[in-house]
């Protein structure tokens, strides 16, 4: 009973989701689309951090990178079709995690994090200290990509109800894409290296391997979400490269859990949610925001998503089997 109520809630919050445009004006449609895209990072960074075990601080130069592949495709004049557009945002941000995490998976622990923060900096000054897609001033995308088929516009991303359905369906098929794979032997192997690396490197499991194809899908991920903000609001700047963008949403993670899928989507609303209360109730919204992140991370170490097993009366359910073990019955099956 507990099961079906646990798939029910997601299903009634997608309709609700879905229903929004008939329901609210444009701005909370305008913010919650922006919530979605900053769920689709936390929840692209969160394949590293809680599946993976590795703390990335570069994540903002991936979607930064995304953002900046459109706007150097699209034409002055014209839009650019988004069926060639988005695959260009993808794949360039794919090729520069699979450098990047090539050599920073060479490194453990702080000096990983000290790796990537480095990586990220260096992508930030790229755009910002160079001529490149205006510079420190950044650049405006005078025209949104064009949906079209045979000639045929499909869909309209100047209409925001339309641009917020295209995010709403992204968020959709990343879950999906993140819960199969986690539930893979793929994840299996990937979370036994995080549990206890040196009995999944005895049980023959390629470590490197396993780690560099997360940070490639997790990189292309944030790219996706990268493009998804450039496209909302027309234009991109430096600050997306850089690593306080990172730290947010690494904070974003931490509040909604590290070994969910949605979690991190959860920390995104949690976090953007209580920001906007907070800016029109009191001029010191920071301290107020920082002290109530604390006693979240305090309170609900798992995360906010944990309060809704709660509530459904499955805080109770018994330990899964460590990922080590699944690991190792996929590997000898």
């Amino acid at each position: 009973m507990a099961a079906a109520r646990v798939w029910l809630i997601p299903a009634v919050l997608l309709v609700l989701a879905a229903a929004l445009p008939f329901l609210a004006p444009t701005y909370y449609i305008q913010f919650t689309a922006k919530i979605m895209i900053m769920g689709i990072l936390a929840m692209a960074l969160n394949l590293v951090v809680g599946y993976g075990g590795l703390v990335s601080l570069c994540h903002a130069a991936f979607f930064g990178l995304g953002g900046y592949v459109l706007a150097l495709a699209t034409p002055k004049y014209d839009p650019v079709s988004f069926w060639t557009s988005l695959p260009l945002a993808v794949g360039v941000t794919a090729v520069a995690a699979l450098i990047i995490g090539a050599l920073a998976l060479r490194t453990r622990g702080i000096y990983f994090i000290m790796v990537t923060l480095a990586f990220g900096e260096m992508l930030f000054f790229l755009f910002h200290d160079t001529k490149l897609a205006g510079g420190s001033d950044g650049a405006f995308i005078n025209y949104k990509p064009e949906i079209a088929l045979a000639g045929q516009v499909l869909f309209d991303l100047e209409k925001p109800a339309v641009f917020y359905w295209t995010v709403l369906t992204i968020v959709v098929l990343t879950v999906a894409l993140l819960t199969t794979l986690v539930r893979s032997p793929f994840g299996h192997a990937l979370a036994a290296a995080r549990d206890n690396e040196r009995r999944a490197r005895s049980l023959g499991f390629p470590i490197f391997r396993l780690r560099l194809i997360a940070f490639v899908i997790s990189g292309a991920l944030a790219g996706i979400a990268g493009y998804l903000a450039a496209v909302q609001f027309g234009f991109v700047a430096p600050q997306m490269l850089g690593w306080h963008l990172s730290a947010t949403i690494l904070v974003m993670v931490l509040i909604g859990g590290l070994r969910s899928v949605a979690g991190p989507l959860i920390g995104a609303f949690v976090l953007m949610g209580l920001e906007e209360v907070l800016k029109s109730s009191t001029e010191h919204w920071k301290l107020v925001e920082g002290l109530v992140v604390i006693a979240i991370v305090l309170v609900l170490p798992n995360g906010v998503r944990h309060l809704l097993r709660a509530v459904l009366g499955d805080a109770e359910r018994p330990p899964l089997p460590q990922a080590i073990d699944k690991a190792a019955k996929v590997n000898h099956a």
